[in-house]
């Protein structure tokens, strides 16, 4: 089963179930991906579909935290429950003791050893780590490595 067909799969048993607002967000997050289809005109694979809901992800994630600037704990309450559902159709997230670990490798397996070698860092690490981790993280790991 595609991720497109468990989302549309789950989408019709939380209509069955009565839970819209499971419904809603899984609506949305199908609609996200058939813009995207539309927009580049092709049909979307699984890491398609997968870069389509990491962009939902980090939406939701940059409106949890202007919510909480703006001390709205009702909106961060409703956002964090649309994140977890989105989260359930993405792959689980490394560790920031794994992260750190793979971009020592590289940066090792690149000698590199100032911060001028952080783009060649980044760009041999974040192919490898792509939709495992946050590349804010990732970023700020290899920039304390290489100042050591």
């Amino acid at each position: 089963m595609t991720l497109k067909e468990r989302l549309r799969a789950d989408t019709n048993e939380a209509m069955r179930a009565g839970d819209t607002s499971r419904r809603d967000v899984l609506r949305m997050m199908l609609a996200a991906v058939k813009q995207e289809e539309v927009d580049g005109q092709k049909e979307l694979d699984d890491e398609g579909v997968q870069s389509v809901l990491m962009k939902q992800a980090k939406q939701h994630r940059e409106t949890i935290s202007d919510a909480e600037k703006a001390n709205r704990p009702d909106l961060v309450a409703k956002e964090e429950a649309e994140l977890l559902i989105i989260n359930e159709f993405l792959p689980g997230k490394l560790s920031e003791e794994e992260v750190r670990a793979a971009a020592s490798v590289t940066i090792d397996e690149l000698g590199a050893n100032e911060m001028q070698d952080m783009g060649r860092v980044m760009g041999q690490l974040m192919p490898r780590l792509k939709g495992q981790a946050d590349g804010s993280m990732v970023s700020q790991i290899v920039r304390e490595l290489l100042q050591t």
